[in-house]
């Protein structure tokens, strides 16, 4: 019984807290969380991300990036086929198997273009700078923070919007009450039901920062699973 009253007592501190603090205080206890140190705004590492698809062969994805240097590059391996897409201050750099006279049926075939490689860019940059990426010039962070179940477990649930030039998606972050982790997010398009959840479980630390290890993939409609990617920092 002795149990039970602290496991009551705690949950209630929790949702006590998340009603004390605001979107803006959460968002800067999780930040001091992933990133303890300060260090993302003058991030340079390199690591590697395992995709799982439910079906169909793992895609291992070499990714390096260095903001002050403003370069990204992704390496891409399935099934013998090597792709690197290079954005070095903006400039563009593409090959396919080491060659970069590439035919524009080979670019569709393996959909590779300077657009794409951009928007991989911002991706790949959002989705492992999060939660500092959430101080971005365009994001809307709501002042109420809400106490929120998620998959048995509760949380602090912080939602965010962006201004119209950045984008029209909803997200929610979901946070442990207690250190502040990162173990969820979801979006949705225009405020719809159509969206994606990601649980995010384990961690690396990259420069210094600490990056989920796992991203389990999810379509809201019908829970059904889109698959897994899984960092590791050991890669060349």
């Amino acid at each position: 019984m002795k149990y039970l009253f602290l496991l009551i007592f705690f949950a209630a501190t929790a949702c006590c807290m998340g009603q004390n603090l605001t979107g803006s205080e959460l968002l800067e206890k999780a930040i001091a969380y992933h990133d303890p140190n300060g260090n993302w705004n003058s991030f340079k590492g390199v690591f590697t991300v395992s995709m799982e698809p439910p079906k169909g062969d793992k895609r291992i994805s070499y990714i390096a990036i260095d903001l002050p240097a403003c370069e990204f590059k992704l390496t891409t391996n399935k099934e013998g086929t090597v792709i690197v897409q290079t954005m070095d201050k903006g400039d563009c750099l593409l090959t396919l198997n080491g060659n970069e006279d590439i035919s524009d049926a080979d670019k569709a075939a393996h959909n590779i273009s300077c657009e794409r490689t951009k928007m991989m860019k911002d991706y790949y940059t959002y989705l492992y700078g999060l939660p500092m990426k959430l101080k971005d010039p365009g994001t809307i962070i709501e002042s109420r923070v809400e106490p929120k179940t998620f998959k048995n477990k509760e949380y602090l649930r912080l939602k965010v919007t962006y201004t119209e030039e950045v984008g029209t998606d909803t997200w929610y972050f979901y946070f442990d009450p207690t250190t502040y982790a990162m173990e969820i997010y979801q979006f949705f398009h225009n405020e719809s039901k159509n969206g994606e959840y990601i649980l995010l479980s384990g961690e690396e630390i990259i420069s210094g920062i600490k990056m989920p290890k796992t991203r389990a993939w999810y379509y809201h409609k019908n829970d059904q699973y889109l698959g897994t990617d899984v960092l590791d920092k050991n890669s060349n």
